[in-house]
């Protein structure tokens, strides 16, 4: 499980520094990261504060906005 997290996040990273286009993977790879980041807040409060970088959250908003469209 450790070794997929890695790639989740080495094709977001590649994508928001522009090593990469900006495709399906990634905003598949957003969801789950996103899904892990919602569970890991339900743990405890200590993790509220946890998020992502501003530059993810505008690929999930582009995502949002290409499944609304």
């Amino acid at each position: 499980m450790i070794g997929m997290d890695s790639d989740y996040f080495k094709i977001v990273k590649e994508s928001v520094e522009g090593q990469r286009e900006v495709d399906e993977e990634t905003f598949a790879s957003v969801a789950v990261l996103s899904d892990r980041l919602s569970r890991l807040k339900s743990l405890g409060e200590r993790f509220s504060g946890v998020s992502f970088s501003c530059a993810v959250e505008k690929l999930q908003i582009q995502d949002n906005a290409a499944l609304a469209g």
